[in-house]
């Protein structure tokens, strides 16, 4: 594993996140923060999704795991960046063992349009940059069924037909984001490199330019997914022609086919 990241492994806890602050902290107190910092289970009791939704996930089947940063050098209205550079990091390695992986704004990936793995960043703001940043990652790896019919979830062993090295994936994975992350602090021309990255990030967008139904506080309407902003706003063109713009959690997308759900 890349040699900036530091892992700690539990067979059972509530939260990665939970855990993953919680060290960091302490690290901090002592002066020895440095690195990244991994933690990884077998099983949360309390595992944490967007929206406030619970994550499922049998034991010992897939990848729960948060990944603690210090990202001093990140202005707060460039939080966003980082939430691209995990998307992008999980796409290129899942594109490695199939096709179909896209991006479900802001940061959900999905094998065409069932949900693999969702992403919970949690920031610490202090002054006008970024103190500390918790990203917590549940990826479906060998689960062969849900119990839960939201939101619509698949595993890689059921796309593949196979199962998968967790410990394999885990590394390609965490050693993926270490590197870009890297690059990114380190780059000569740090606004170019995050340019760069945000055409990689809307290049895989689920849906993108696709006529598709939304609803928000108004209702439904029908618009394509135009392209999101770097700081994250999404902006949909309805059929005026008109573009909406939307902060997480300000509009929905309407699948045309819940039944789905339950055919996994």
């Amino acid at each position: 594993m890349h040699p900036e990241i530091h892992r700690i492994h539990l067979q059972e806890t509530n939260s990665t996140n939970n855990i993953a602050k919680s060290l960091l902290l302490q690290q901090e107190a002592l002066g020895a923060q440095k690195g990244i910092l991994l933690v990884t289970t077998d099983y949360q009791t309390a595992g944490r999704g967007q929206r406030g939704n619970s994550w499922e996930a049998e034991r010992g089947k897939n990848l729960l795991f948060s990944l603690s940063l210090v990202p001093s050098e990140i202005r707060a209205s460039q939080q966003f960046v980082l939430c691209e550079l995990i998307s992008v990091a999980l796409c290129e390695v899942l594109s490695c063992y199939t096709d179909g992986i896209r991006i479900k704004w802001p940061n959900d990936i999905y094998h065409r349009d069932h949900k693999l793995s969702g992403i919970l960043i949690e920031h610490d703001i202090e002054g006008t940059h970024i103190a500390r940043t918790i990203i917590g990652i549940g990826l479906n790896v060998n689960q062969a069924h849900f119990a839960s019919d939201t939101p619509n979830p698949i595993s890689l062993s059921q796309i593949l037909g196979h199962e998968i090295d967790r410990e394999a994936l885990l590394t390609e994975t965490c050693d993926t984001f270490a590197a870009h992350y890297h690059d990114m602090l380190t780059a000569p021309d740090s606004t170019l490199w995050r340019n760069t990255l945000h055409q990689r990030y809307t290049t895989l967008l689920y849906r993108l330019g696709i006529p598709a139904l939304y609803r928000d506080a108004q209702g439904t309407f029908s618009a394509i997914l135009h392209h999101v902003e770097p700081d994250g706003r999404l902006r949909l063109e309805d059929e005026q022609g008109t573009l909406r713009s939307y902060l997480f959690k300000e509009v929905e997308y309407i699948f045309p086919n819940r039944e789905f759900n339950h055919l996994i």
